[in-house]
C-alpha cells in the first residue's frame, strides 16, 4: 500500500492528485474484456480477431536467421546509441529502390525503437508551452499526447469520407496556423486505410512552407499497397525542405515486436531528433538493426505480404457489401474502415446502435468478431485483415465464417 502523500505528487499531465481514480475504461480495454466474456459465454465458437492490427505471421526465415547469427557476435553486444552504419545504409538503398527517394545515410537517416518512440521524441524537438501541433482524427494520438505533456496544444482535424479522408488544410483557423509548429500526417492511414495523392502532398508541402510548419509523415504503411507504386512525401520537390518521414518494419515485414524503424528526410530535423533521442534511449540492439538491414535488402518480402492482405481485403469487402455495408477496398494498409450500422434485426428483434463502439461490442458479444470502433469523426468501425489463418484455404474458411455470422442479421444504415 502506497503512503498517502504519494497520491499528491503525481504530475498534472497524468491527472495529478486524481491519478488512478478515474473509472473511465479505454476502448481497447473494453474490447479485451468483451473478448474474454464472449469466449467464456461461447467456448465452442472461434473468436475472429480483426481488431488490433498486428501481423498474424512471423518475420521471414532469412531475417530470423540473420538475427540469430548477429546476436552471437561479440561486437554487437554493446550500446547501439544512435545506430550502426549497416542499417542506415540499408535504409538509404531501400528508400531509393522502393520509394525513389535519395537520402544520405549519414545525415538524413536515423534509426528508432519503433515509430511510437519517434512520435514520442519528436515533440521534444519542437514543442514549447503554448505551441500547437495539428493532428488528424481518427488517428494515432502519441504525438498529440506528448505535445500536451509538454504544455502544448493539439488542434484536431476530422478526416471525413467526403474529403477522401484527407485533411482540409484550408479549413484550419488562421490563429491555429499562426501558432502551429508541426502537422502530423499518416498515409496510408490508420484507421481509414486512405492513401494520400501526389496532389495532396504537393499542396501540403506548399502550405507548410508558406506557414513555417514542419510536416511529420507517419509512413508506417507506406509500402503496404495494393496497386501502383508507393508514394513518399520526400519524392516531391521541396519535401525534404519541410518534412521527415517515419518508416517501420513492424507491419511491412511482420516485425512488430522487433521495435525497429527509422526517421528520414530534412537533415536538421534528423539531427535534432538524434540529439534528443540520445537522451531518451541507448539505441536498438545492433543484431536487430543488422537483421533489419537484411529485410530491407529484400523488399520482395513486403510485396508478398501486401499481396496476401490484398487477397484478404477482396474477400472481406465482398462479404461486407453483401451484408449491406458501404465498404470499399482501400489502396493500402491492412485496415478497412466503414460506417457502423444503426441497427441489426434478427427473428423480428432489433438491436439499435448509437455509436461505432455499440456496434463493435455487439459484434464481439453476439458474433465473436472483434473490431475496433472509431467515433471521433462519425460512427465507424475498423476491420483488420490480419486475422489468424494458415494459408489461402484457411483464409477463405475464416471469411466464410464471417459471412455466415453476419448473414444472420439484417443491418440498417
Amino acid at each position: 500500500m502506497s503512503d498517502p502523500y504519494i497520491q499528491q505528487l503525481f504530475a498534472e499531465r497524468i491527472g495529478g492528485a486524481d491519478y488512478g481514480k478515474s473509472t473511465a475504461i479505454y476502448k481497447f480495454e473494453k474490447i479485451k474484456r468483451a473478448k474474454t466474456a464472449a469466449r467464456k459465454a461461447q467456448p465452442g465458437v472461434e473468436l475472429i480477431d480483426m481488431g488490433v492490427g498486428e501481423p498474424d505471421e512471423m518475420a521471414y526465415p532469412q531475417v530470423i536467421e540473420a538475427l540469430c547469427t548477429e546476436a552471437a557476435k561479440p561486437e554487437n553486444r554493446g550500446y547501439a546509441d544512435n545506430g550502426g552504419p549497416e542499417f542506415r545504409q540499408a535504409v538509404s538503398r531501400y528508400m531509393k529502390r522502393v520509394l525513389d527517394v535519395d537520402v544520405d545515410a549519414d545525415t538524413e537517416v536515423i534509426h528508432a525503437i519503433g515509430s511510437k518512440a519517434s512520435l514520442r521524441i519528436l515533440p521534444l524537438c519542437f514543442i514549447n508551452p503554448g505551441d500547437v501541433a495539428i493532428m488528424t482524427v481518427p488517428g494515432y494520438p502519441i504525438f498529440g499526447t506528448h505535445t500536451k505533456y509538454l504544455g502544448g496544444e493539439v488542434h484536431n482535424i476530422q478526416l471525413t469520407k467526403e474529403n477522401d479522408f484527407l485533411p482540409d488544410l484550408d479549413a484550419i483557423p488562421a490563429d491555429i496556423v499562426k501558432r502551429a509548429k508541426v502537422m502530423v500526417l499518416n498515409y496510408p492511414n490508420n484507421p481509414t486505410g486512405a492513401s494520400a495523392t501526389v496532389a495532396f502532398f504537393e499542396k501540403a508541402i506548399a502550405w507548410a512552407k508558406a506557414n513555417d510548419i514542419v510536416l511529420v509523415q507517419d509512413a508506417a504503411y507506406a509500402s503496404l499497397i495494393f496497386e501502383g507504386k508507393p508514394v513518399s512525401l520526400l519524392q516531391l520537390p521541396g519535401g525534404k525542405d519541410v518534412a521527415v518521414e517515419l518508416h517501420s518494419l513492424s507491419k511491412s515485414y511482420n516485425m512488430t515486436g522487433w521495435r525497429i524503424s527509422w526517421v528520414c528526410g530534412n537533415p536538421l530535423i534528423v539531427k535534432a531528433f538524434s540529439d534528443v533521442k540520445d537522451n531518451c534511449d541507448s539505441g536498438q540492439f545492433l543484431a536487430i538493426q543488422k537483421a533489419a538491414a537484411v529485410a530491407l535488402n529484400n523488399p520482395q518480402i513486403t510485396e508478398e505480404i501486401s499481396a496476401k492482405y490484398s487477397r484478404r481485403m477482396d474477400l472481406l469487402v465482398k462479404v461486407l457489401q453483401e451484408a449491406g455495408f458501404d465498404a470499399a477496398k482501400p489502396k493500402g494498409s491492412f485496415f478497412l474502415y466503414t460506417a457502423a450500422p444503426k441497427s441489426a434485426t434478427k427473428d423480428g428483434q432489433t438491436v439499435s446502435f448509437e455509436s461505432g463502439e455499440d456496434f463493435s461490442q455487439f459484434l464481439i458479444k453476439e458474433l465473436l468478431i472483434s473490431t475496433v470502433p472509431w467515433d471521433d469523426a462519425g460512427n465507424f468501425v475498423r476491420f483488420s485483415v490480419t486475422f489468424e489463418s494458415k494459408g489461402e484455404s484457411d483464409e477463405a474458411r475464416v471469411i466464410g465464417e464471417i459471412q455466415s455470422r453476419l448473414s444472420q442479421y439484417q443491418f440498417s444504415f
